[in-house]
């Protein structure tokens, strides 16, 4: 067991419940082991009972095309949140039809709500 699954599984079972996290990621999941690990971290917390949202960024964008990222399936499949921020999507010439269709494009109010909600932890990468 990884240190990252000790802790979510230690806070879901902490007296405040579970928590709800919002993981930026802005490196696409070709830039390196860190990048896809920090999806696998996603899945974690979601399979440790946890609200997850992923917020796909810059590069990070890259990791909704189609259906080739395992961790994005398996997020889908544990009811978290895939979101693509508008404006790096289109910067890069992908529109919704390009990407996974477990992602949802929006813009950064969505994320600026989601980081002023009481509970929520961001964590960018």
């Amino acid at each position: 067991m990884t240190a990252q699954t000790a802790n979510a599984r230690d806070e879901r079972d902490s007296p405040a419940g579970p928590g709800s996290y919002l993981l930026i990621e802005s490196k696409g999941n070709w830039a390196g082991p860190t990048a896809g690990a920090f999806l696998r971290d996603a899945v974690v917390l979601a399979e440790a009972g946890h609200r997850v949202r992923v917020f796909l960024v810059e590069d990070g964008v890259f990791s909704a095309v189609g259906t080739a990222v395992a961790e994005i399936e398996r997020l889908a499949a544990l009811g978290a949140e895939v979101l693509v921020d508008d404006f790096s999507a289109a910067q890069r010439a992908l529109g919704a039809t390009t990407l996974s269709p477990h992602a949802s494009l929006v813009g950064m109010d969505v994320i600026a709500a989601a980081l002023a909600e009481d509970d929520c932890r961001g964590v960018w990468h």
